[in-house]
């Protein structure tokens, strides 16, 4: 499953439904949005910019149980999560240089 991650393209599909599962979450989203100090509004803007998917990644990747969940909701491997940043402009050093 970790395979299917590893393209930016499937990378970018699972940070979106990241993004989905933490703004249906009335829990998730405030905290979200107070730690990356984006306004509810500006969220659309935000998801332009380099970064802001690998950044829902992170926040899912941060907290173990939020991670665990997501995984159970969406029959994704908590694995992948880590692949998906991975694979994402600053997701990590070597990004760059992989693509």
């Amino acid at each position: 499953m970790a395979e299917q991650t590893s393209t930016r393209e499937n990378a970018e599909a699972l940070a979106i439904g990241a993004l989905g599962f933490i703004a249906g979450d009335p829990e998730l989203l405030p905290r979200f949005l107070a730690i990356t100090g984006i306004e509810a509004g500006a969220i659309r803007q935000a998801a332009r910019e380099p970064g802001f998917l690998a950044g829902v990644l992170q926040f899912i990747l941060a907290h173990e149980p939020t991670l665990l969940r997501f995984a159970e909701e969406t029959g994704t491997p908590p694995a992948a999560v880590g692949a998906a940043l991975r694979a994402l402009p600053t997701g990590n050093d070597t990004y760059e240089a992989s693509t």
